[in-house]
């Protein structure tokens, strides 16, 4: 220490001493601060991983704007369940009262949680094992998983991007393939091209048939895209976002736009946002409000955090979880209004084909005097019969021919019946729209549109999975981004040949219904739970105060603290009790009968369901039980110091006295030589303190405390 400081003097003196810590700071030399770097653990890799650390921290990548990034978390959470999930949603629980659940529970579980990701990926700085190994060491295992279930959704959610290269390629023909009657009359034209041209599918899982060597090829197109979107990081990926995220934004105001023009379109927006009230008390319309919420936004998949940790420091995302959130809920709102004007139009072209042939046989029946012309009304003309005279015609031969009226064999026609058949997922957009679109004109035109739309929804959502899959890893472990990357849409592909085997359609909807929604649900709540209850939510919204500037509302306190960790629970345990209920099973296409069955999945199925729920939660327990019997470091145990230059000339004009001391550990987000928080909230039994010195060198994310050029540094 040089002679002259006030540390020196102070030793070699009983005078009382009041110059304060920020006097001594000014008076004290100059230090080289680019050089100068403690290791207050002692041990030979605390400089090192110090200096790892402020070179990552400096070397993170950035997005360019903030739209990019806005249009990055729009493109990950707008997906395709926006399209086909929400709208049958709607249409099953209650059309228009199925929106107040939804938006009650967007407000106290969707954005606190979304809001809280965010802010977490954007305080941090790093993938989700970074995160959450910081906020809770115990709890580390949280990253793994999430990593994990991102895994097992991206196999087989590129194979319905697939599918939609393949209906997009073969759109560019007239008259469109499913168009052409099919050769069984017991299907319609749509549902035979469906099951038998595109997927040649088999009648059971057990039944594996091969692979499918067109949709093996769409899969090898569709990983390819996925790679050469996401090899760069944000860099390549975020300009993909400008085209992918918006462009089905064009397309759906496109079609709301014809749908509005088609004839019975009214008819079926009327009958989507028709509420019926009575299904608000049911607590199933409750709990398929919750798990649409949460994985309309994303939550527990690490593509928020991922996305939001290359993000300045100082950005304000409470803003951007409203934002995303409001305009995820306006999408689902936009995509069900074209589903159901279009799904009106289908419905009375339905009806009115259901009306001819009905009349065709009633026609029939007076020819052969099994029904009387009596039984006509009047006025009614069967070269211009309308759906009303049928309804009319239909309720008096009914009445009079009670005893023998189901020999006859003649449909109601309804509209409303046509209108309340629930269809979802890829019934919804390869059956039923494809159906409807080949009655526009210029139907393959709308073909093109519609599944170039699909093609971009499913890739902006495959980025963000990707991205939870690789940001985290190369964070960690610090392996080659783009060698990573490849070696990933590699090694995806080859495991996703399962889903592209003729029984491929059936582990699709294993993978889709059974592999993410348990363990997503326990994955975030035990984030909610280590930040509420762990770190600490007053340190939290503290930590939030300082980095964006102001506090956020007490709102967010109490949703995190009390209400979503108990929503949460809620859920979890339903999705438990549903799995017990409910026998797992699928809709199998049944060849001979040109129909659909319900299976329940077979023994080794049910294993490899179990397995995969298992393989998805397992990080957690494993991870926990290591650190706790210190099997594990968790890094707490050391501390790294790094000097910055500037740090502390630029702020010690706003010193207060009682600030000093506190001043002397903070840091400048902006500045920090690691990305994480000031303090630890974990430290495990036995630990040493942080300010002990400790032969261990520094974790991997240990915390870095900045030493503004004090005096006492270098004592």
């Amino acid at each position: 220490m040089p002679k002259n400081s006030k540390v020196t003097q102070r030793e070699h003196s009983s005078e009382h001493v009041t110059e304060s810590v920020a006097d001594l700071l000014a008076l004290e030399e100059p230090v080289d601060y680019k050089q100068s770097v403690l290791n207050v653990a002692g041990g030979p890799g605390g400089k090192q991983a110090a200096a790892e650390e402020e070179l990552d921290a400096e070397d993170r990548p950035a997005w360019n704007s903030k739209l990019q990034y806005i249009l990055a978390q729009i493109g990950f959470s707008v997906g395709l369940g926006n399209i086909w999930r929400f709208p049958y949603l709607c249409q099953k629980n209650g059309g228009g009262a199925y929106l107040v659940p939804y938006l009650v529970l967007l407000i106290i579980i969707g954005i606190p949680l979304f809001f809280l990701e965010l802010a977490v990926g954007q305080r941090i700085r790093r993938g989700s094992i970074g995160v959450w190994h910081y906020v809770c060491p115990r709890l580390g295992g949280i990253g793994f998983s999430s990593c994990i279930v991102c895994l097992f959704v991206g196999l087989y959610y590129n194979v319905i991007i697939g599918w939609s290269i393949f209906y997009f390629f073969k759109s560019f023909q007239y008259p469109l393939p499913w168009m052409v009657e099919a050769e069984c009359e017991k299907s319609s034209a749509t549902t035979y091209f469906w099951y038998r041209e595109a997927l040649d599918i088999s009648n059971s899982i057990s039944e594996s048939g091969g692979l499918n060597w067109k949709m093996t090829l769409c899969l090898l197109v569709a990983w390819t895209i996925v790679g050469m979107a996401v090899v760069k990081g944000i860099q390549s990926s975020g300009k993909v976002m400008y085209f992918s995220s918006l462009f089905p934004y064009v397309v759906l105001a496109c079609f709301l736009v014809r749908g509005l023009l088609l004839r019975g379109a009214v008819d079926g927006i009327l009958h989507m946002f028709t509420p019926k009230l009575d299904k608000m008390l049911d607590p199933q319309v409750w709990r398929e409000a919750a798990t649409q919420v949460f994985f309309a936004l994303g939550l527990g998949f690490g593509g928020v955090i991922a996305f939001s940790s290359y993000n300045k420091q100082d950005n304000n995302c409470h803003f951007d979880a409203a934002l995303v959130a409001l305009i995820n809920f306006f999408t689902s709102v936009l995509a069900t209004l074209v589903v159901f004007a279009v799904l009106g139009f289908k419905a009375n072209i339905m009806n009115e084909k259901c009306v001819v042939e009905n009349a065709e046989k009633i026609l029939g029946y007076l020819h052969t005097n099994v029904l009387s012309q009596d039984l006509i009304p009047p006025h009614v003309n069967f070269s211009h019969l309308t759906t009303k005279d049928y309804s009319e015609m239909y309720k008096v031969i009914m009445t009079v021919k009670e005893d023998h009226f189901s020999a006859l064999g003649l449909d109601p026609c309804v509209l409303e019946d046509e209108l309340d058949k629930s269809v979802q997922g890829t019934g919804l957009a390869f059956i039923a729209f494809t159906e409807a679109m080949t009655h526009f004109p210029a139907s393959p035109f709308w073909s093109v549109m519609f599944f170039l739309m699909l093609i971009n929804l499913g890739l902006g959502s495959m980025i963000g999975t990707m991205a939870g899959i690789t940001t985290p890893i190369i964070d960690t472990f610090k392996v080659p981004k783009e060698m990573f990357t490849v070696g990933c849409c590699v090694f995806a592909f080859f495991v996703g040949l399962l889903f592209v085997q003729r029984s491929g359609n059936y582990f699709v909807t294993m993978f889709d219904d059974y592999s993410a929604t348990l363990p997503l649900t326990v994955i975030v709540i035990l984030e909610n739970i280590a930040v509420a209850w762990i770190y600490g939510t007053k340190k939290f919204m503290q930590e939030l105060t300082e980095m964006l500037g102001f506090q956020p509302y007490r709102f967010y306190f109490y949703m995190w603290k009390f209400v979503s960790p108990l929503c949460m629970a809620v859920l979890t345990t339903a999705s438990i009790i549903q799995l017990g209920v409910t026998p797992p099973g699928y809709s199998a296409w049944i060849k001979e009968e040109a129909a659909e069955r319900y299976l329940y999945f077979p023994d080794w199925a049910m294993a490899l369901l179990i397995i995969l729920i298992v393989v998805a939660t397992l990080p957690i327990p494993v991870v926990f039980v290591l650190r706790h019997f210190h099997l594990l470091s968790d890094g707490s145990n050391t501390l790294s110091v790094s000097y910055k230059k500037g740090r502390m000339m630029k702020d010690i004009s706003n010193l207060e006295e009682n600030d000093e001391t506190r001043f002397i550990l903070s840091k400048v987000p902006s500045e920090a030589p690691s990305p994480m928080p000031t303090h630890r909230s974990y430290l495990g039994p036995g630990s040493m303190s942080p300010l002990e010195p400790s032969g261990n060198p520094n974790g991997r994310y240990g915390s870095g405390y900045l030493l503004a050029s004090t005096p006492e540094s270098e004592l």
